[in-house]
């Protein structure tokens, strides 16, 4: 039987977003988007600040409401599931700007992800510390006193505690130092390429963006003006929408 999440092209959209809008107070935000996300590849969102990216992640994550449209999680409408329920459902989510627990130690950060996982797992799987040795040295440090980048990584390891099928990262490389910004590109690309994890994510930087994803959608006052595979990205597009 063919899966109903299936495209014409014969893709699997593990996340689409069609006809949303969303308000702030009087203020229109979002227009009638249109977003897919398909099974298995990385999908970056790109726009200039302002344009409503880390909106559309909080409408996904049930964080801001929207007036209307739909967002269908596989076979699952997610506006029928509260905030706090999305984690259990395989949505992983790594905010803008961190928001790690700053007075829990790592590990206590850690250890909050794991009661949204499905399959009962009570311990922190060792992937994470295969990935992040600097967390398995750091166990016992508090969050805030972490680097950064230390901090980023210690995000994204709490969101992969929940054991997500698709992962949110909103500006994963946003005020981190270069070195940990190609680390972190790496381990995107072994997340979706070789465990099959499901990426969205917000990026300003393009070379980063060109490295770690599949496709791309652009964003303007609200609007997906253009989406398709990275190669299509092309100079014009970047001009017109990217450049400052």
């Amino acid at each position: 039987m063919a899966n109903e999440g299936a495209g014409s092209d014969g893709v699997v959209s593990m996340l689409k977003i069609e006809q949303l809008n969303q308000y702030y107070g009087q203020s229109h935000t979002l227009w009638d988007l249109d977003l897919e996300v398909p099974e298995g590849q990385c999908t970056v969102l790109m726009g200039r600040n302002g344009v409503g990216k880390t909106t559309l992640l909080k409408c996904i994550m049930g964080l801001l409401p929207i007036r209307d449209g739909s967002i269908q999680y596989g076979e699952t409408d997610l506006r029928r599931v509260g905030a706090e329920q999305r984690a259990g459902l395989g949505v992983g989510y790594v905010p803008q700007g961190r928001q790690i627990f700053p007075l829990l130690s790592v590990e206590e950060n850690l250890l909050i992800g794991l009661p949204a996982r499905r399959d009962g797992l009570r311990r922190i799987p060792e992937f994470i510390f295969e990935m992040f040795p600097v967390l398995h040295q750091m166990l016992g440090r508090r969050g805030g006193d972490l680097s950064g980048g230390q901090q980023q990584q210690l995000a994204i390891g709490r969101a992969l505690v929940t054991d997500p099928r698709l992962l949110i990262l909103d500006e994963p490389t946003e005020g981190i130092q270069p070195n940990i910004v190609s680390e972190i590109g790496n381990i995107v690309r072994r997340l979706n390429r070789e465990m099959g994890l499901t990426v969205l994510l917000v990026e300003q930087k393009l070379p980063f963006a060109r490295k770690v994803a599949d496709r791309f959608c652009l964003l303007d006052r609200g609007r997906a003006v253009a989406t398709g595979g990275m190669a299509a990205l092309n100079e014009d597009l970047i001009q017109q929408y990217l450049t400052v």
